[in-house]
């Protein structure tokens, strides 16, 4: 029923909700099957001994041969004290003010949990990495626990937009992570396995569970 007007929803409405969300957890799950093959496990695609970028170096992008997840993560890092807005609008043109918000000093905090964390041990980080992104992919695919899928997912893409958003070289479009975020956002929110996936054969089973591991998986569905 609809809570303004007690009308019911013409049926072609109710289907093609479900057909928009089915394609938005699809599509969510594509996006992610699309970068696992670039850091496979064990190297993670990184080169010559998990080299990370040198930003010293004249041609840092290129420089020592690394590559794969150890470049992006190098990026991070080098990029942590560069002065970068997001969420900018410049209305100029329009003789008005250019606005966005500062990203640095989150970005700073991102490259220390990267410098001293993550890199020191990217034969562990490396796994965690690629089985979350790997879990989206299998969670939206399958319709299976996509609450805790879209979650992740929404893990993954901020941390991407904090360390990554709006960079110069190579230039990182904003928008390709704030995007993320949103799918994502509306994927945790709607939790679309309930539609044509696995979550609406286990959601009814666990709705009458009466401990707490069982209520967390109902909501998780």
């Amino acid at each position: 029923m609809n809570g303004n007007t007690g009308a019911t929803m013409p049926a072609w409405d109710i289907r093609l909700q479900k057909i928009v969300i089915l394609i938005g957890r699809l599509g969510l799950a594509y996006l992610f099957f699309s970068q696992l093959f670039w850091k496979l496990p064990p190297t993670f695609g990184c080169a010559n001994n998990f080299a990370f970028p040198q930003p010293a170096a004249e041609n840092y992008w290129t420089a020592n041969g690394s590559s794969g997840l150890c470049f992006w993560l190098g990026m991070e890092s080098i990029y942590k004290d560069l002065p970068r807005d997001v969420l900018v609008t410049d209305m100029r043109p329009a003789g008005l003010p250019k606005i966005g918000v500062p990203l640095t000093p989150l970005a700073q905090a991102n490259a220390a949990l990267v410098d001293n964390v993550i890199t020191p041990n990217i034969g562990v980080f490396g796994w965690l990495v690629w089985l979350a992104e790997f879990w989206v992919f299998v969670s939206m695919l399958a319709g299976l626990f996509t609450r805790f899928g879209g979650l992740v997912s929404l893990g993954v893409s901020a941390q991407l937009f904090v360390g990554l958003a709006a960079i110069p070289r190579p230039f990182e479009w904003e928008w390709s992570y704030g995007l993320m975020i949103l799918l994502s956002l509306l994927m945790f929110g709607l939790a679309p396995g309930r539609i044509w996936g696995v979550d609406a054969a286990l959601r009814p089973r666990l709705a009458g569970s009466r401990n707490l591991f069982g209520r967390l998986l109902w909501w998780l569905t």
